[in-house]
């Protein structure tokens, strides 16, 4: 087959809801809700070339698509498998507007690629496993009766860890006082006892350096395995994660909020964290794996984003990193991301692990797994085309 060459783009926008849903007290983050329901906007991207195949990807924001037409032009006539090419000339025109929109981009050239080889992304990287360890990654609290108090956290997090999970993950509330984080992380501990990792991301929740050293050292007593952009600089000061280093004990999970290669090494070189955080949604395949090679020349350790394809193709072309983060997840209400746009064929659910705690990595050419286009095309409010 000729190397294919881009043709067209197209971006699809579609809506769902989700049930049992709604948001907190600034309307960002999603919490449990009786009876709520919250509409959601996503997108898929295509990419369409000469050769009849297309690259795709379900997933970006806003800012993302916001972006992409001030650069598809320079897509369109470039052959389809030169990625690297690609993304250094993106990430070169995107350098004033935080290099957005390019990730989306990679990842469906990535899926086009694979789909040119008849090989799932992960065996094109390398490939080093075909099961992948979880953590439980939960919703933020609630004050609904779901995960409304140190306590409930605790029950949930036995619930996962009877249910196979090796680790779980606190995302803890908005406002809310810092003696009751203190309390969840303590309750949590206590619930499972010493045989699972815990994790805790606050989500720059917290407003003070003193508020996230006192809920460092909590989680030092608990020996948690790490602790995740706790406060409110946003997750981007060098110099105030490395004093944060020199006060607590628990390993720190920092550089979700910084894109691209450069930055996340810096991190890592200015000691403000002891794991790399890589997030495909931001970086894109060939971004995060440059920083997962990165992170294994420096001894450490590379921990990826959320759920999803891409997610799991990455990890298991990777020796040094530990868990996919199943999430959003919750003891009475569903999944964070909607369950249709796969069909049948894909789950990152509460229930999605083997009994081992694992998921499996998914093995069909490309991202591995095939979108449920009738579904799309039935939700489908918008498309977009550039050629």
């Amino acid at each position: 087959m000729a190397e294919p060459r881009i043709t067209a783009i197209e971006v699809h926008t579609y809506t769902y809801t989700l049930d049992e849903l709604g948001k907190d007290y600034n309307g960002f983050n999603l919490v449990y809700t009786p009876g709520g329901r919250v509409s959601q906007t996503s997108y898929v991207l295509r990419i369409l070339t000469d050769s009849g195949l297309v690259g795709e990807y379900a997933g970006g924001s806003a800012a993302d698509y916001a972006v992409l037409p001030s650069f598809a032009h320079y897509l369109i006539g470039k052959h389809a498998l030169e990625r690297e090419r690609i993304y250094a000339d993106v990430k070169r025109a995107l350098r004033q507007v935080a290099r957005i929109g390019l990730a989306p981009v990679d990842i469906a050239l990535w899926d086009l690629a694979g789909k040119y080889h008849q090989a799932p992304i992960y065996r094109l990287l390398g490939g080093y496993k075909d099961r992948l360890p979880c953590q439980a990654s939960t919703y933020h609290g609630d004050t609904n009766g779901g995960l409304d108090s140190p306590e409930a956290y605790g029950e949930f997090a036995l619930q996962c860890r009877e249910m196979g999970y090796p680790a779980f993950k606190i995302h803890g509330w908005g406002r809310a006082p810092i003696t009751q984080e203190i309390a969840t992380v303590h309750a949590v501990r206590k619930a499972v006892g010493g045989d699972m990792d815990l994790m805790l991301d606050p989500a720059c929740e917290y407003v003070t350096f003193g508020d996230a050293v006192k809920v460092g050292w909590a989680c030092d007593e608990a020996r948690f395995f790490w602790y995740e952009d706790p406060y409110r600089d946003g997750g981007i000061s060098q110099f105030a994660h490395r004093k944060l280093r020199q006060l607590i004990k628990t390993p720190l999970l920092m550089t979700e909020h910084v894109r691209t290669l450069e930055p996340h090494v810096d991190f890592a070189l200015a000691d403000a964290t002891d794991y790399l955080r890589g997030d495909v949604g931001y970086d894109g395949i060939t971004g995060v794996m440059k920083l997962a090679h990165a992170a294994e020349g420096l001894g450490l350790d590379i921990e990826f984003h959320g759920p999803g394809p891409a997610q799991r193709q990455c990890m298991a072309a990777v020796r040094n990193t530990n868990y996919y983060e199943m999430g959003l997840v919750h003891p009475k209400t569903p999944s964070s991301h909607d369950l249709r746009l796969y069909g049948s064929h894909y789950r990152d659910t509460l229930d999605a692990i083997d009994a081992d705690g694992c998921v499996p990595v998914p093995d069909g050419p490309g991202l591995g797994v095939a979108i449920d286009w009738e579904w799309v095309t039935h939700n489908r409010s918008n498309v977009w085309r550039f050629e």
